[in-house]
């Protein structure tokens, strides 16, 4: 009986080791879940700062080019307000060039 008492504790504590391992498996899992769910959380914030940077610096981008536009074309009224004669000129002629132009690439095609 001594035998049966003695395999039946040397069972009881595998069995508690075992439990104690997979609580430990568990315990360990769960820190790494937590880790990654840290991860994920900082990852989502920081592409949503990466994105609002973006947009930022899109809108910027598309204020300096209208800014630019405005300036150029107040640029051309000042030029052609000054210098009439040689603005008709210089139009008259960028029209017959871009004539010259479709007329060759109109024959090349035909």
């Amino acid at each position: 009986m001594n035998d049966t008492n003695a395999t039946s504790n040397m069972l009881d504590r595998a069995a508690q080791r075992s439990d104690a391992a997979i609580q430990a498996g568990v315990d360990a899992a769960q820190l790494a879940l937590d880790g990654l769910s840290q991860s994920a959380r900082q990852l989502q914030a920081d592409a949503g700062h990466l994105s609002q940077r973006g947009l930022d610096a899109l809108h910027e981008s598309t204020r300096d080019m209208r800014l630019s536009a405005r300036r150029a074309g107040e640029r051309t009224v000042a030029y052609i307000h000054d210098e009439p004669v040689k603005s008709m000129l210089v139009a008259a002629a960028a029209g017959a060039a871009l004539m010259l132009v479709l007329g060759l690439t109109g024959r090349s095609r035909r």
